[in-house]
Order: structure tokens, then C-alpha cells, then sequence
């Protein structure tokens, strides 16, 4: 696994990330389905046995409600997916059968990305186990994606008057075409999205910023590409908070990306952004996004680099204060 084995446990001493998790994240799929259900389960073990996890810094969230989601998604769609009644050609589109595990994951999911921007908003900093649905749109989900939770917990902040502008960076390897849809011409969105171009999906929404990449493209490419985008984010307006996607399918073994970043890449990937909207003083709620392989162990370490960069992050922050006075 490279750099994950070398990540130091949160210890007593340090300051706990604030961290989002369901057990009903990880519902049984049929035998041999292609998507890594059981990797949500493997990260929360993966984030107990770093030290990231325990007891006081673990919120479990409750469902999104259908009114949260409405404000996002299509009502005729919304109630499908409550009535478990979804249509077939929806379910293939989806990839997943909506039946009342997944449809339940859903809903706590996307709960559970609100809660964690709702701790971002307290705390700084916060993140989820699960989250990163970018290719559910306004009237179906797609691409593994039933209900796009970064736009609902949006949507729900904003009705509460909790922000007014948000900047989506989203690093999943597939463009977020659902939320590109979704905050098509909103000026209260800002949405980024830094993905390999010959990928899924095939019909590409525009993002306020796409950023394009080649299949192949490795570690230091990656990021020389990223760095001048994040410049051009950040730089464009005032922001409330910053949800982050850290799909960890830009890695040259996952199955469905093209890209080929290491883990030491996408750690500094996620140090590089994490790191920025510190700087400027932006809370930043995190989610997992996308990662598929058959050794669940190593995607959940993998995804796991996530919270490692975000704990760290939180405690330079603590620490600087403490430094100030």
C-alpha cells in the first residue's frame, strides 16, 4: 500500500477529526456484484484501527428526509426510490437494485454528508465514510449514484440559511456530471471537477471548471494540473464551505479508472486541497467518492488517506493557534 502503512495513529494527544458513519452504509448486494459494497464497512474498521475512529469523535447520522431531497431531485423520482419502485431501466442505469438496503444506505448517506457538513461548519473540518454520488441527477440516479448528497446537503444548508455559496472540488476520476447538471447556472455553486476525460460518463455536463486528463496520467502531472485549477477555484468568490470528493479510483490499480496516481500521489492530492481551504480559513466536509477493487482491504486503506490528510490538517490548525497566542 506505499505511504498508507506509514501514516501515523491519531493519538490521545491529538485533536479527533470529526468523522460521519452508518453500518447501514454497506447493505448486502447479490453474489458477485461488481460494486465494493463491503469497503464502507472495511474503512470504518480501517479508521478504528489507525486511531482515527472512537467514541467521542464517531456521529451517526439519521436519514435524509424527502423533503431535503426534493429540493434536489425530481418528487416523481424521490418517492419512487421511498416506495422501492424504481423501473427496471432506472435500476440498470443505477447499477444497484433499489430494493430497502440500498435505498435505506441512500438516504442515511446522504444524511450522513449533511451531518458532516454540518460538523465542518462547527468544527472546521469534518468527513463521511461514504458520500461522493456525483452522477445521480435531478430526475434519476446513475453510475452506482442513487441521490447526489454533496446537492442536497447544499440545498439544506442553504434553505436553513446556514451558507450562501459553496465550492465543489471534486477529484473523483469520472466527471460529476449529476451535480454539473443539478447547479447549472447557479452562481451560489462553484463546481470543479478534475477527471479523466475518456472516461465514464460518455456524455459530459458543464462544470464551472472541467479539467480533462489523459489516460495514463500519473502522480506529478496530476497535480501540476491540479494546482493552477484549485488557484482558479478558490480565487473565484467567497464561500461558505468546501465539500471535497477524494474518489480514490484515480489510482493506476483501480478497475474503472484510466488514471495512474500512486498512493503517496493521492495523498498529496488530498493534503494539497484539504490544505488550501485551511489556508484561507474554509470549513471543508469530506467524502470518499469512488474506488473499485477486489482486495477491500487496500481500497479501504486507500480511502482512508482522506481522513489521515483531514485529522492532520485539523491539528496544524490547532497547532498554529496555540503557536499565536
Amino acid at each position: 500500500m506505499g505511504s498508507s502503512a506509514a501514516l501515523v495513529p491519531a493519538t490521545e494527544g491529538r485533536k479527533a477529526l470529526p468523522l460521519v458513519h452508518h453500518q447501514g452504509y454497506a447493505p448486502a448486494l447479490p453474489a458477485g456484484h461488481r460494486f465494493p459494497m463491503a469497503k464502507f464497512a472495511a474503512l470504518f474498521d480501517e479508521l478504528k484501527a489507525s486511531g482515527l475512529a472512537r467514541t467521542g469523535n464517531t456521529h451517526v447520522p439519521a436519514p435524509a428526509t424527502r423533503e431535503q431531497l426534493i429540493r434536489v431531485h425530481d418528487a416523481a423520482y424521490v418517492d419512487a426510490v421511498l416506495a422501492r419502485a424504481v423501473p427496471p431501466a432506472v435500476e440498470r442505469r443505477i447499477g444497484l437494485p433499489v430494493d430497502d438496503g440500498v435505498a435505506r444506505r441512500a438516504l442515511l448517506a446522504n444524511g450522513g454528508t449533511l451531518l458532516a457538513a454540518r460538523l465542518a461548519l462547527r468544527h472546521g473540518i469534518a468527513c463521511n465514510t461514504a458520500g461522493g454520488s456525483h452522477h445521480a441527477r435531478k430526475a434519476t440516479g446513475a453510475g452506482f449514484c442513487v441521490f447526489n448528497d454533496v446537492a442536497v446537503a447544499i440545498r439544506a444548508l442553504q434553505a436553513e440559511g446556514a451558507i450562501a455559496r459553496a465550492l465543489i472540488v471534486d477529484l473523483d476520476v469520472h466527471q460529476g456530471d449529476g451535480t454539473a447538471e443539478i447547479f447549472a447556472d447557479d452562481p451560489s455553486v462553484f463546481t470543479l471537477s478534475v477527471h479523466c476525460g475518456a472516461n465514464f460518463p460518455v456524455r459530459k455536463e458543464a462544470s464551472c471548471l472541467d479539467v480533462d486528463l489523459a489516460p495514463g496520467t500519473g502522480d506529478e502531472a496530476y497535480l501540476a494540473a491540479l494546482a493552477p485549477a484549485l488557484d482558479t477555484a478558490f480565487g473565484s468568490g467567497r464561500f461558505d464551505l468546501v465539500f471535497y470528493n477524494a474518489g480514490v479510483d484515480v489510482h493506476g490499480e483501480d478497475r474503472l479508472g484510466h488514471l495512474a496516481l500512486t498512493d503517496e500521489g493521492i495523498a498529496r492530492r488530498d493534503a494539497l486541497v484539504i490544505g488550501r481551504a485551511r489556508t484561507l480559513g474554509l470549513p471543508l466536509a469530506g467524502v470518499i467518492g469512488g474506488g473499485y477493487m477486489n482486495d477491500i482491504a487496500a481500497l479501504a486503506r486507500r480511502h482512508a488517506l482522506l481522513h489521515h490528510a483531514a485529522e492532520s490538517a485539523l491539528n496544524d490548525a490547532v497547532a498554529k493557534r496555540a503557536q499565536a497566542v
